[in-house]
């Protein structure tokens, strides 16, 4: 008997990470299309900040400096390394305050 892994995948953009289908999916739209898996990366390798939420997901926040420093946040599921969501958080200044 094996495991179910119909919820982890990798992505369409043949990433170095382990994503969920709902990440597969979001990172396809548009306004999404264009984050690169480096930046995901090194979010997750680096974050300037970081929070876990009550289901146990992690949220990892990051500058892009690609992007005049623009932050990302990625959140991880509780294994800390699938990456569920990746998208540049326009609210995430307000919390280095």
């Amino acid at each position: 008997m094996g495991y179910d892994t119909s919820m982890l995948c990798y992505n369409h953009r043949m990433a170095r990470f382990a994503t969920t289908a709902y990440f597969d999916f979001v990172s396809t739209r548009p306004d999404r299309a264009f984050i690169r898996d480096e930046w995901i990366q090194a979010v997750i390798d680096d974050p300037l900040y970081e929070e876990v939420e009550d289901d146990g997901r992690i949220r990892r926040w990051g500058a892009i400096d690609e992007l005049d420093g623009r932050y990302s946040r990625v959140v991880l599921l509780e294994d800390g390394e699938t990456v569920h969501n990746a998208f540049l958080d326009r609210r995430f200044g307000a919390k280095l305050k």
